[in-house]
């Protein structure tokens, strides 16, 4: 879904003042970025990429207007040329990227920007503010969806996310991620997703008795009718006017959609039970339990563990704002340069902190699957003119305890190419999918993951190597840095 918003300013001030400082003083003519995460949010095996639709809207409104540039002029610390030059900036890099709803891990390029430095510079600060917020939450909302264990997730968090932006593009980062619908109108409106809820307490207290308010919502909505029974006592009150409402309906042949009740406080575990044994012995077998009350995977995973009859999920502050993991903690690093029309020459950031050490040079990812049953076996992180064959044995190995090795043998592999081409010589040549397109290929990815690597808690890892090459470039630049005496 297009917008039209001009987030050219959505930066850091440095970014600018670095970009004024290549301006005065030329030296690259070309430069690659890559942009990538260093550790899973939430204790997750996997995260879900997210937010590539709304990155393409940023590069493609990229631009800067007569007011900003009036706006940075009253800053102080730019200069006439460089702002002149700023009136008629565009971006005419290209952009690689992970389609969004892949599975993906630590350390692997999402996006990878080769442009001319100033351009490339501008855009780290909203790449990484819309990649890293988006994959966040689908990645949360994945774990939600997991714990389920095939139950519907429903996205209930607007009024308790960071502001309008993180509500919606939370939303449909959450419907990437597995959600069946969402409680955000305008997220169902601007991207074509299910919305879904039912009513609030208000409801029920603004009647003059609990049975009213009931009769008077499911007249209004007799094809989905789900009342909130905890409003003065769940098994006193709410269920019997519940069943007694359900039972008028069937009498007026007016049960015919999806209907049933839901929870909201109280120990769900045990009230579930019981006002399933309630609508059972009244004849309403497919009456829903729904829950909501903060919810989260661990709370969820120990509800479907204690034999909860609830199968329908409405899960808010927890998962719109993924309140145990608030960061994706995504970085922008310099991979390559190019001095006038050579080649590009790689760079590589040091650190005292080894997983900090990035990787140099023009790269891709490839993913390696197990042919004999489409299992995700290892990705691996590659220059982008290695080449594979998958008839030949190939040997991958962990790029920081290197005699981890895995001798996969010709035939008993397939390999795929996760990035593709979004932005050409400025110009895009990648049409996103719909969100519910992304949301089931989101859910095919999954799919190839080991159940081990889907756990909640100490998830199995998936390898991330490097080729051959590439680790030894890595290796050859550290040397040269750090030369033996």
């Amino acid at each position: 879904m297009s917008t039209t918003r001009n987030l050219t300013l959505m930066t850091d001030l440095y970014e600018l003042t670095m970009m004024q400082g290549y301006f005065k003083n030329p030296v690259q003519e070309a430069v690659i970025f890559d942009a990538f995460y260093r550790t899973n949010p939430c204790g997750n095996g996997f995260a879900i990429a997210a937010g590539l639709d709304q990155m393409i809207d940023y590069i493609k409104n990229l631009h800067f207007s007569q007011e900003d540039i009036v706006y940075l002029r009253s800053v102080g610390v730019f200069d006439e040329d460089f702002l002149e030059y700023l009136g008629d900036f565009h971006f005419s890099g290209d952009i690689y990227a992970i389609p969004e709803g892949t599975v993906v891990f630590p350390r692997e390029p999402l996006v990878k920007v080769i442009a001319p430095i100033m351009e490339a510079q501008l855009v780290e600060t909203a790449i990484l503010t819309i990649i890293n917020h988006q994959s966040l939450i689908a990645t949360k909302a994945a774990r939600v969806v997991n714990a389920a264990r095939g139950d519907g997730i429903m996205e209930f968090g607007l009024r308790r996310a960071q502001g309008a932006d993180a509500g919606v593009y939370g939303a449909r980062a959450a419907m990437i991620g597995g959600c069946i619908g969402t409680s955000n109108v305008l997220t169902g409106k601007l991207f074509d997703v299910p919305v879904l809820g039912t009513h609030a307490h208000s409801w029920i207290m603004s009647f003059p008795d609990e049975y009213t308010a009931f009769k008077t919502y499911a007249k209004l909505y007799p094809n989905a009718c789900t009342l909130l029974v905890d409003t003065y006592d769940t098994l006193k009150s709410g269920v019997p006017n519940a069943i007694r409402v359900f039972k008028e309906m069937r009498k007026e042949k007016r049960l015919n959609g999806r209907y049933g009740i839901r929870l909201d406080s109280g120990d769900l575990a045990y009230l579930s039970k019981e006002a399933r044994k309630m609508l059972d012995a009244a004849g309403f077998h497919d009456a829903v339990i729904s829950a909501s009350s903060d919810l989260d995977e661990y709370l969820i995973d120990s509800l479907k563990t204690q034999g909860a009859k609830i199968t329908s999920w409405g899960v808010g502050t927890n998962l719109i704002t993924s309140k145990d993991c608030p960061a994706f903690g995504g970085v922008y690093k310099l991979a390559a340069v190019k001095i006038g029309d050579g080649e590009f020459v790689p760079k590589i950031k040091l650190s005292e902190n080894t997983e900090k050490i990035t990787n140099p040079g023009n790269k891709t990812v490839y993913r390696i699957y197990e042919k004999a049953n489409g299992k995700l076996k290892a990705d691996l992180i590659s220059l982008v003119d290695d080449v594979f064959d998958e008839s030949k044995d190939l040997v991958i190995f962990d790029p920081l305890e290197t005699w981890k090795k895995t001798h996969l043998k010709g035939g008993t592999y397939t390999m795929k190419e996760l990035m593709v081409p979004v932005f050409l010589k400025g110009e895009c040549v990648y049409e996103s999918p719909s969100v519910m397109d992304i949301r089931q290929y989101c859910i095919e990815e999954q799919n190839t993951l080991w159940d081990e690597t889907k756990r909640l808690v100490n998830p199995h890892e998936v390898y991330v190597d490097l080729s051959d090459r590439l680790h030894e470039m890595k290796t050859e630049l550290l040397n040269k840095m750090h030369p033996f005496n």
